[in-house]
């Protein structure tokens, strides 16, 4: 657990021209520790994210028994094969914020035969939903089924397939909107019996259960959702340049970069190649003149969490811009659209919300010189999106509880630092 402290931003970021890396994927880290247990021997995988989600992930492994070695850059996971895990001390496991972790844990954990435990987690929002701790019964008779995905959620997804791999018989995913693809990519990479047949309108994915995974060796490349803070800051920032090297550019991660080119971003990705089944390359950015938008539905699921990055650089943008389709805000690790609009609107930004669009009424000459006080709710891109704000913004931003973003990106403020932000940090009891 980090200690927990606020950020004070109070001066905007100057012109800069720099090359930066960021950390990387916290989706592809997930997936690869939690696939490479079911395998048959050690998995080398290299640039895990060491941040606290992943962390959380990690230390699950190892109470359900599964050894995982460290070394230098590299964790070495050995796994057992299928339906191998062990029972924890106390049956309980600890999710902490991470709804990934628990998604995909409760779906791996469903069919070992045996094993009934507690999965607990924390600062799920909105408070009074249906959140952990959860108790799990494994079963050792399992039943393939047809399921049809209609929500866009790569977790709800995976869940499926990660159930699935220790199913008898062949389990059939109908997907209706397209999500990020991770968990396909590497089971297909490993020689899993998966098939995904692409349909006009949407994918037919397939899986045959109870065959055996061979360990694999992996690099992780940097995570897109982390480089979009900075993408943002370059664009607002007057003669800016920024390259970011080695970035994810799996097609299903890029709606965020789609959308700004819509509304005349200058950017792009250069030295793409394929690498361990996801497409990588280097994002090239320029300070550009931005429009506004009308986002339709269908990008929903290829941005879900650089939308409030997205709403920061609406709300500092003339003009109306409105997002539809994005209900399952509402159900991150807090309701985002809420978070969003209580925060744009103490600098006078006016929003108009329903339960799955927002609309946002631009105004790139906010108030001057007012603080305004952000309470993130122990969501990390909440906390980030203000923070870009911060440094865009003519006038105080005080963040409090910004160690939540080390759930995602632990090494935020300094990377930032590089490109010369400017920001205090106020420790808290």
């Amino acid at each position: 657990m980090y200690l927990k402290f606020s950020v004070l931003t109070k001066n905007k970021i100057k012109k800069f021209n720099k090359v930066i890396l960021v950390e990387s994927d916290k989706s592809v880290s997930h997936r690869a520790l939690l696939i490479a247990s079911q395998c048959i021997g050690p998995s080398k995988i290299r640039g895990v994210l060491e941040s606290e989600d992943v962390k959380n992930t990690i230390t699950c492994l190892k109470d359900l028994g599964v050894k995982i070695l460290k070394k230098k850059k590299k964790y070495i996971v050995f796994g057992n094969g299928l339906g191998s895990f062990r029972t924890p001390v106390k049956n309980q496991l600890y999710a902490g914020n991470s709804g990934t972790l628990a998604r995909m844990l409760i779906a791996i954990i469903s069919t070992h035969p045996n094993l009934k435990l507690k999965v607990f987690g924390d600062n799920f929002y909105p408070v009074g939903k249906t959140t952990l701790p959860l108790i799990i019964e494994g079963t050792g008779m399992p039943l393939a089924q047809k399921h049809y995905e209609t929500i866009g959620s790569a977790q709800v997804k995976s869940a499926i397939l990660l159930a699935a791999i220790n199913t008898p018989g062949i389990t059939t995913i109908e997907e209706m909107k397209i999500s990020r693809n991770h968990t396909e990519n590497l089971l297909n990479i490993i020689n899993a019996k998966i098939k995904v047949k692409k349909l006009r309108n949407k994918n037919l994915i397939s899986i045959e259960g109870q065959q055996n995974l061979d360990s694999f060796d992996l690099e992780i490349p940097g995570d897109p959702s982390s480089a979009a803070p900075f993408i943002v800051l370059t664009l607002f920032t007057k003669g800016s340049k920024l390259l970011i090297k080695k970035i994810n550019c799996n097609p299903t991660r890029l709606g965020f970069i789609k959308i700004l080119k819509k509304m005349n971003a200058n950017i792009k990705i250069k030295n793409l190649k394929k690498k361990f089944g996801e497409l990588v390359g280097d994002i090239y950015v320029e300070n550009s003149s931005l429009k506004p938008i009308s986002c339709s539905q269908k990008f929903a699921p290829s941005l879900i969490d650089e939308f409030p990055l997205l709403f920061v650089v609406a709300s500092l943008i003339k003009g109306t811009s409105k997002f539809n389709g994005i209900g399952e805000l509402r159900f991150k690790e807090s309701d985002r659209i809420k978070n969003m609009e209580n925060g744009l609107k103490k600098i006078g930004i006016k929003t108009k919300s329903s339960k799955d669009s927002l609309k946002i009424y631009g105004n790139p000459d906010t108030i001057k010189n007012k603080i305004l006080k952000i309470s993130p709710n122990n969501d990390h891109r909440i906390a980030m999106s203000f923070f870009c704000l911060g440094q865009l913004y003519n006038g105080k931003i005080i963040i409090n509880n910004f160690e939540t973003v080390n759930t995602s990106f632990s090494k935020f403020l300094k990377t930032m630092k590089k490109i010369g932000a400017k920001f205090e940090i106020k420790k808290r009891n």
